[in-house]
């Protein structure tokens, strides 16, 4: 099934998630500091990116579908900062604001094209604020054909559970990309997308593929999953649901970048199934967006036209 840019422009995916900005300050180094041992990078450049969860509602519309993200951050600058880059892009942003909450920022210092620095400013978010955020998500599921909930674990979907029994209730396809240790959280979706390392977090670790297969569905039924989608790099990715298992190779021709590479596969996958694909179909043109993303340097996307070339 070959999907017309038509049917996939009306597509509509309620992303769900942590929101994060992510700021690169690029500068020259010519100098070390007079007072310690560190470079002095004199700021000539800085950037500004949607990062983390609101960077996967930037990949389902840079492919040509619809995207609503809903998260919640504080009432600081990197907050509305965060809010004008979601509007410029197309993005429907419903976030939440919460007084006490610093909204996350990623900020990178970079000098002689290498990374020099990263420093992190976050907190997690307070009852009230995540609340509201499912008041507001069981107004919106509806209107979307699928809902996409992206974990990085910095505490905005502490109620993901009753978010994802909403709308699987009313048959919804809810697709997560999980975090931490814990999956029970994620009980009832559509599909989880692990990659290699996050499963193992969970399942332990496997010596073949008989091995992974057993672990893979004993799992997708423990948490009553229509589908397991495992990410294995170099080695492309599994899809493990009723029927049994299907694979895909890894398609990169040269890899530069791996960042973001899941953010990719998992809007590709969400906007096909929006638009009206099962997950078997929609699989193989999610592995074929990870394989040309990581041919990019950076957080990148994957177009219409390059997916469907």
């Amino acid at each position: 099934m070959n999907l017309s840019k038509q049917q996939l422009s009306t597509a509509r995916v309620l992303v769900v998630g942590d929101a994060m900005l992510d700021r690169y300050w690029y500068g020259a180094v010519d100098r070390i500091s007079p007072e310690a041992p560190v470079p002095v990078v004199k700021v000539t450049r800085e950037e500004e990116r949607i990062g983390a969860a609101a960077n996967v509602a930037y990949n389902v519309v840079t492919l040509g579908a619809q995207a609503s993200f809903l998260g919640v951050v504080g009432d600081d600058e990197p907050g509305h900062k965060l809010e004008a880059l979601l509007r410029e892009t197309g993005i429907a942003a419903h976030l939440k604001r919460d007084p006490g909450l610093k909204t996350t920022v990623k900020l990178r210092v970079i000098g002689r094209h290498q990374q020099l620095l990263r420093m992190d400013f976050e907190n997690e978010p307070d009852h009230e604020a995540l609340a509201s955020q499912t008041e507001a998500f069981a107004a919106l599921f509806p209107q979307h054909q699928a809902v996409l909930f992206s974990d990085y674990g910095k505490g905005g979907l502490a109620h993901i559970g009753s978010m994802i029994a909403a709308a699987r209730a009313t048959g919804q396809p809810v697709l997560v990309d999980p975090k931490g240790a814990d999956y029970s959280r994620y009980s009832g979706a559509t599909v989880i997308t692990p990659n290699r390392a996050e499963l193992q977090q969970v399942v332990g670790s496997w010596r073949d593929a008989g091995e992974l297969r057993a672990k893979a569905q004993q799992l997708r039924a423990e948490l009553k999953l229509d589908a397991l989608l495992v990410t294995l790099g170099e080695d492309g990715m599994t899809l493990f649901d009723a029927q049994g298992e299907l694979h895909e190779q890894a398609q990169a021709r040269e890899v530069f970048d791996v960042t973001g590479a899941g953010d990719t596969v998992i809007a590709t996958l969400a906007a096909l199934v929006a638009a009206g694909m099962g997950l078997r179909q929609a699989m193989p043109l999610a592995n074929k967006a990870g394989g040309i993303v990581v041919g990019k340097f950076g957080t990148a996307t994957v177009s219409y036209e390059e997916l469907f070339a």
